[in-house]
């Protein structure tokens, strides 16, 4: 009887969410044998307290990790990058209009995550109007078009630090001075830049992270709103998070947060250049002249760019069969392509900046991390050369 070798799988798309690192694992064993495990951290009993000086602790070491000026104070734990999207665009622009009813206008760049695109209806329910401001064609939004389109009427300026599908890393502490400069709150998502790269925040108002895609665990995240900034609260009943976010908080998944927080950033300055070269090592394969496969910007991962996150288009060949067939292969990437009743939709980021539809639809995202090997990316880099090759051939 023979026996079947399961196949290992090499796993590329840490971009959607990081495989769980020991600082974090170990943070949460600490927390289940600890005498504090399950209590309530408003509690005021012995346990309570010492489970809400815990969170505290959690609370100073994102603060430090985040930079920018912010506090411990600052520190509103969330559900994840989703949650605390969703509880900056509408309790931060609820709360610029409360304070001043002129501002009923929303700027969101056309390339933001969908968890605050999709919040465009929750808005303008809410009385506001949503403008996008475009990138230009190398991903990056300008501070020079953002202040075309800003006015006072502008409540809230959104624009991520890192884009989630090219890893361009946006000019948000020039962003934030223009949206400041009309008076605007300024937030950005730095869920893909936290934990990656040094962060430039010291003029954003409000800062939304996730920890599992810095390797913590799923379900847990946090927006950074900064004491004088108004927040309008979306959840009530309980009074925790100094009000701004109802609910008991989840202590071991903080603790585990501040754990692999201050790993990652900690690690950046030995880490980034290594994986750095690992992309661009990847990039100048991939991307050689006669493969068919082009950058989505450049093929050069530099102070511009998230490490560890290669970005390419194949014209020609739709990212389905790109992801399934290297799934069959033992590779696990993404695609900024989305399959939506049956077709292809070209990826919104993509469109924004002007790439054309056929080689929009055959785009691809490969993501890592140190952890991920040079021969594992070298054999990737092989399968997706082949791959790439056959199904070329077919199409002629």
């Amino acid at each position: 009887m023979s026996r079947v070798t399961a196949r290992k799988t090499v796993y590329l798309d840490y971009a959607a969410s990081v495989p769980a690192r020991e600082e974090s694992l170990s943070a949460e064993r600490a927390y289940e044998d600890s005498p504090i495990a399950g209590a309530n951290p408003n509690s005021l009993h012995t346990p309570g307290r010492e489970a809400a000086r815990a969170l505290d602790g959690a609370r100073r070491d994102i603060a430090r990790c985040v930079g920018g000026g912010f506090r411990p104070s600052d520190v509103v734990f969330t559900s994840g990058g989703t949650e605390s999207n969703n509880l900056a665009l509408l309790g931060l622009s609820r709360g610029a209009h409360q304070r001043d009813r002129r501002r009923t206008r929303v700027v969101l760049s056309a390339i933001e995550h969908d968890s605050e695109l999709d919040v465009s209806g929750a808005l303008k329910g809410n009385g506001f109007e949503v403008t996008l401001v475009r990138p230009g064609r190398d991903g990056v939004v300008s501070e020079e078009a953002l202040a075309e389109i800003l006015g006072p009427d502008c409540a809230l300026v959104s624009v991520m630090s890192a884009n989630n599908e090219t890893g361009v890393i946006q000019p948000v502490d020039r962003l934030a001075s223009a949206a400041h400069a009309a008076g605007a709150i300024f937030h950005t998502d730095a869920v893909q830049a936290f934990g990656r790269v040094p962060l430039d925040l010291a003029q954003a108002d409000a800062v939304s992270i996730a920890a599992h895609k810095i390797g913590g665990p799923v379900g847990v995240g946090a927006l950074l709103v900064r004491g004088r900034v108004p927040l309008a609260p979306l959840s009530f009943g309980g009074g925790q998070e100094a009000g701004r976010r109802a609910g008991t908080q989840d202590v071991r998944g903080a603790l585990a947060f501040a754990a692999v927080a201050r790993a990652c950033c900690e690690g950046i300055a030995a880490t980034r250049p290594v994986v750095a070269a690992r992309a661009n090592r990847l990039y100048q394969r991939i991307c050689a002249e006669g493969t068919g496969i082009i950058p989505t910007t450049k093929a050069l991962v530099d102070d511009t760019r998230l490490p560890g996150m290669v970005s390419v288009m194949v014209p020609g060949i739709d990212s389905q069969t790109l992801v399934l067939g290297l799934d069959e292969r033992g590779f696990a990437v993404s695609a900024g392509s989305a399959c939506s009743s049956g077709s292809l939709d070209a990826s919104h980021v993509l469109t924004a900046m002007d790439i054309g539809r056929d080689q929009a639809l055959g785009s691809l995202r490969i993501s890592f991390d140190e952890r991920v090997a040079e021969e594992d990316l070298d054999a990737f880099a092989s399968q997706l050369l082949t791959l790439v090759a056959q199904a070329t051939a077919r199409h002629r």
